[in-house]
């Protein structure tokens, strides 16, 4: 595997240089994303053990990566955003100050690469011909950050040639030539108090040391797609979200796309690549899954919200996914998957909790299974895979413009309190929406497990400013787009009295989408609540469903006192941003306190 030429973007070739003179290398591999390069890295990892070999008939091209034990989901509590102004940062991240993270990252990164190989890896995020996609290179110690970066990016020598073109065409008009963006990362010694991930969003760079997890490793991911790009879009005007994008075809052959904001391990990969059920699907309703995680939105001429997805790949949660919550993730794991922290069965294939088939023999820490030390599985374990191979993905999904987003969705793990679905008023009360939601904190952060917080629109961990700026910047929209997205808020686990799910999930959340797209279309009527507008019993299609009376009863139905309460609790989070809080947001959740004291008053009398 030998080094190819340097770039011929100057910019480049210098901060490439600069890098290696601090981390000392002893090998440079520039990255083209070749077939022929990823087969000979897989043979290197397989031979030192980064990599084991899965079953090749059952599993042909897959592979398994055991991280560390302590290395195996986000630190949220070691990621900073570091800005001149702290506030600017805001109280939804930690700050540092850029010299001062500069500092503490170079002296981490001092010689950490001695005796490895420097990967240069040049990346787009979204079609590489896309105005909507954005790039950036990561240099990486970790041959397994590379093959997972061909695989959930476009990379190699086609994102190179973009990064050059757009470097050399504004150094001619005389303007800032290197706005790629700039990520560094080293696995480093795995020693959790040497473990740091530093965004400077105001240079467009990422530094992270000390992790090879694919959340704190795959620095094009939730670090630039997320962190990094909610800074640029806010700079030029469009939205970086944490959101799936699925398209929604009808029996007409009409298709909708919905965008929709969940926290981590709450369903966004199930919801992006939904089966409807066999009443559906005999009628002609499809799902095309656009993207599971990530989507970039930008207003178009005609005033809609067009969006891309930035990944080319999927980095999904495996315990959970099973042939009845999600078909479609399953077909596509058979083959030239990357499998994380999964057990193992006798036979060499991958296993997690969820499977209905197969026994775990090795957990995912190498050890034989045994249950009552714990699962086979960890519970964050992952797969890597192109989304290319995904049974449902859209023939749109590369398209350069990207899809008309028809409805914007919010929603979180509530087992109370939150109906199943309800429907904004209006853009500014959405944008309240989703500010306010909450969720119960799953596997995929450090931390307690099941504690309910707020996450406005599942960013809290992913923006990479002010959130009251995020907010402000939101609200904006209302006056640049006139076709804007209808914004919903829906809650697929409100719990009963006996403490099971009221609501059936899975393929049957397309009867609420069906109604979402009905109301975008003028077609379904809602009922007018202080929290929202409701659906009518009536145009919610539940035929062959069994709904308790409790689950007809709490599912559509919400409860004024508790509503009134959590207004309140939604004022004290907001309140937390202190002067910089749009003023505009606040006075909404006023008026919907406001319109909730009234109609209790109305139901008291």
């Amino acid at each position: 595997m030998s080094s190819s030429s340097p770039s011929r973007f100057a910019a480049l070739n210098d901060w490439v240089a600069s890098v290696a003179a601090l981390t000392t290398p002893d090998r440079i591999h520039w990255c083209d994303g070749s077939e022929a390069e990823d087969a000979a890295l897989k043979r290197a990892m397989l031979a030192d053990g980064t990599l084991l070999a899965l079953n090749p008939e059952t599993h042909p091209g897959c592979t398994l990566h055991r991280s560390h034990p302590g290395d195996v989901a986000r630190v949220e509590h070691l990621t900073f955003v570091c800005t001149s102004d702290k506030d600017d940062a805001g109280p939804n991240n930690h700050w540092m100050a850029p010299a001062d993270g500069h500092a503490k990252m170079d002296a981490l990164f001092a010689g950490c690469m001695k005796g490895r190989t420097l990967y240069v890896i040049p990346y787009c995020m979204g079609p590489i011909d896309s105005p909507l996609s954005r790039c950036g290179v990561e240099i990486t110690d970790s041959p397994y950050v590379v093959a997972n970066m061909r695989i959930m990016t476009r990379m190699g020598a086609a994102a190179l040639a973009r990064i050059e073109r757009e470097g050399l065409e504004r150094a001619a008009r005389g303007e800032r030539a290197d706005t790629f963006v700039r990520g560094l990362h080293s696995t480093g010694e795995l020693d959790p108090d040497r473990r740091f991930i530093m965004h400077f969003p105001e240079e467009l760079a990422i530094k992270s040391y000390g992790s090879g997890y694919g959340g704190n490793a795959l620095l094009g991911k939730k670090c630039h797609a997320l962190r990094i790009a909610s800074y640029q879009a806010r700079t030029e005007g469009w939205l970086a979200e944490h959101m799936l994008i699925v398209g929604i075809e009808n029996p007409k052959g009409e298709t909708h796309y919905v965008a929709a904001a969940f926290p981590s391990a709450c369903g966004k990969t199930n919801l992006a690549m939904l089966i409807p059920p066999e009443g559906y699907r005999e009628k002609g309703w499809k799902v095309w899954t656009v993207g599971d995680d990530i989507c970039w939105m930008r207003p178009g001429a005609d005033g809609r919200l067009y969006a891309i997805n930035p990944e080319a790949g999927y980095f999904g949660v495996a315990p959970g996914t099973g042939p009845k919550s999600n078909p479609n993730a399953l077909a596509m794991l058979d083959r030239d998957a990357i499998f994380t922290n999964v057990g193992v069965t006798a036979d060499n294939q991958p296993w997690w909790e969820g499977l209905d088939t197969g026994t775990p023999v090795i957990d995912w820490k190498g050890q034989p299974f045994d249950a009552a030390k714990g699962p086979a599985a960890h519970a964050n374990a992952r797969f890597t895979v192109s989304a290319k191979q995904c049974p449902s993905y859209s023939p749109k999904a590369e398209d350069p413009q990207g899809v008309p987003i028809s409805a914007i969705v919010f929603g979180g793990r509530r087992a109370s309190l939150v109906p199943l679905v309800f429907e904004a008023r209006d853009w500014t009360h959405g944008v309240l929406v989703g500010a306010g939601m909450a969720s119960e904190t799953t596997a995929a952060a450090t931390g307690a497990v099941g504690v309910v917080r707020r996450d406005s629109m599942a960013m809290k961990p992913f923006c990479g400013y002010n959130f009251a700026d995020y907010f402000s910047h939101w609200l904006s929209f209302g006056a640049k787009a006139d076709k804007l997205p209808k914004v919903f808020h829906v809650n697929w686990f409100r719990k009963g009295s006996d403490g099971k799910f009221l609501w059936p999930g899975f393929g049957d959340n397309l009867r609420v989408l069906e109604w979402m797209l009905k109301r975008c279309e003028g077609k379904a009527g809602a009922v007018e609540t202080p929290v929202g507008l409701f659906p009518k019993r009536e145009d919610m299609n539940l035929d062959g469903l069994r709904l308790s009376d409790e689950a007809r009863d709490v599912l559509f139905d919400y409860d004024r006192e508790g509503w009134k309460a959590e207004m309140a609790s939604i004022g004290e989070y907001l309140a937390e941003f202190g002067p910089r809080l749009p003023g505009a947001l606040e006075a909404e959740r006023q008026r919907v306190a406001n319109a909730l004291e009234a109609d209790a008053k109305k139901a008291a009398a």
